[in-house]
C-alpha cells in the first residue's frame, strides 16, 4: 500500500508540471491548435520540407519527402503496352471456343458450368454493346439511317406516300425529255403480258414509247412498231433477251436500260425514278 501510494502523487507531479506550460501559454493569450487539427492535419506538398518526417520518421516518397526522385524513378519504369482491342476480343474467342470444345469433349458439370458463365459474360458484354448503339444512333442524327428511311410503321407509311407522290411527279415531267424503247418478240409470253403494262404507262403520263420487234412481229398494244436493224446494240442492250425497257435522254442523246424481264407499273415506276433522280447509294 505505501507503494502505490508513493508512486500516485509523483504521477500527479509529472501531469501537473507538463499542464503548467500550456496554461501558462493559453493565459499569455497565445493560440494554440485543437486536438483535431494536431492530430490530422497532414503535411503538404506545397510546405516546407519537415524534418520530423522526412529524417526521423523516414516516411519518404509516401508524402512529400522526395517527390522529384518519385517522379524520376516512375520515369525510368518501362511502359507496359496496352494490348491492342483486336487482340482482346480475338482472346475472347479463343477462350470461349476453348471452354466449349472442353466441355463438349468432357462434359462435367464444372466444364460446362465455367463454358456457360463465360459465355453469360460475352452475351452481357454484346447486350451493352447493342445498348450504347441505340442510345448513340438516338441522339446523333448523322448517324440514325431511319431518319432516311423509316422502318416503324407510321414513319414507313409517311415515307412511302411521298416517295410516291415524288414518282409520280418525275413521271408527269418525263415525256418532256425522256422516250422509251420497248423491245418485244411476238413469240414472246412475258411480252403480251408485259405490253399492255407499258402501253398503260405512257397513256397515263405520255410518255412516247417505240415498240420495236425483234423478229418483226407485230404487237396489239403497239400496232406501230419498228423492225430492230440494230437498235438493240445501240441502246446498250445484250443478249437479245426481250422484254427489254431503255429510257432515252434527249438532252445527253444517252441510254439509259431500264430493265428485263416482265416487271409490273410500279416496279417501271420505281426503277425509272432511281435512275433518274437519285445517284447511287444514295437512297440505300
Amino acid at each position: 500500500m505505501r507503494k502505490i501510494g508513493y508512486v500516485f502523487p509523483a504521477v500527479l507531479a509529472l501531469v501537473a508540471q507538463s499542464i503548467t506550460p500550456i496554461s501558462a501559454t493559453a493565459q499569455d493569450g497565445a493560440t494554440l491548435p485543437s486536438p483535431t487539427t494536431a492530430a490530422f492535419t497532414a503535411p503538404s506538398a506545397l510546405t516546407p520540407r519537415d524534418a520530423f518526417y522526412c529524417e526521423q520518421r523516414k516516411l519518404g516518397s509516401w508524402f512529400y519527402c522526395d517527390p522529384d526522385k518519385a517522379r524520376e524513378e516512375a520515369k525510368g519504369k518501362p511502359v507496359t503496352p496496352a494490348v491492342p482491342a483486336a487482340k482482346q476480343l480475338a482472346a475472347i474467342t479463343d477462350q470461349l471456343d476453348e471452354l466449349k470444345a472442353r466441355a463438349i469433349l468432357e462434359p462435367t458439370p464444372e466444364n460446362l458450368a465455367s463454358y456457360m458463365r463465360f459465355q453469360r459474360e460475352q452475351l452481357d458484354r454484346a447486350s451493352t454493346f447493342a445498348d450504347v448503339w441505340g442510345r448513340t444512333v438516338w441522339q446523333n442524327p448523322d448517324l440514325d439511317y431511319t431518319l432516311q428511311r423509316p422502318i416503324n410503321s407510321l414513319g414507313k407509311q409517311t415515307w412511302m406516300s411521298d416517295r410516291k407522290a415524288a414518282k409520280a411527279s418525275t413521271m408527269q415531267g418525263l415525256s418532256q425529255r425522256y422516250g422509251v424503247f420497248y423491245f418485244y418478240s411476238s413469240a414472246c409470253s412475258a411480252c403480251r403480258v408485259f405490253s399492255p403494262i407499258v402501253r398503260s404507262i405512257s397513256d397515263q403520263y405520255g410518255l412516247e414509247v417505240l415498240a420495236v420487234s425483234m423478229d418483226g412481229g407485230g404487237n396489239e398494244s403497239f400496232p406501230r412498231f419498228a423492225v430492230d436493224t440494230g437498235q438493240y446494240q445501240r441502246m446498250g442492250l445484250t443478249g437479245n433477251q426481250v422484254p427489254a425497257l431503255v429510257l432515252f435522254d434527249t438532252q445527253t442523246k444517252r441510254p439509259i436500260p431500264i430493265g428485263y424481264g416482265l416487271m409490273a407499273a410500279d416496279e417501271v415506276m420505281d426503277r425509272i425514278f432511281t435512275l433518274t433522280q437519285t445517284e447511287p447509294g444514295s437512297d440505300y
